[in-house]
């Protein structure tokens, strides 16, 4: 579990799940004291596919522990 924060990240890892639109993504951390770490996240409604989403960067966002991301494409 992160911290609350926000953090920059990196896709390193996707594919369908969840239905229609849904993605596992792993991100990878690129700065601060999670530098490098490695999370998994399920997102829906970004409007790309999982081939797509492969090595977009993005924020991160953890709020009350429930994690929101926003991909760069």
């Amino acid at each position: 579990m992160l911290p609350d924060g926000t953090y920059e990240v990196f896709v390193v890892d996707a594919a369908a799940a969840g239905g229609p639109g849904g993605l596992r993504l792993e991100v990878t951390i690129l700065a601060g004291e999670q530098k490098g770490e490695v999370v998994a996240v399920h997102a829906g409604g970004l409007a790309i596919d999982e081939l797509d989403a492969l090595g977009l960067p993005g924020t991160l966002t953890v709020v009350g522990g429930e994690p929101s991301l926003v991909l760069e494409h």
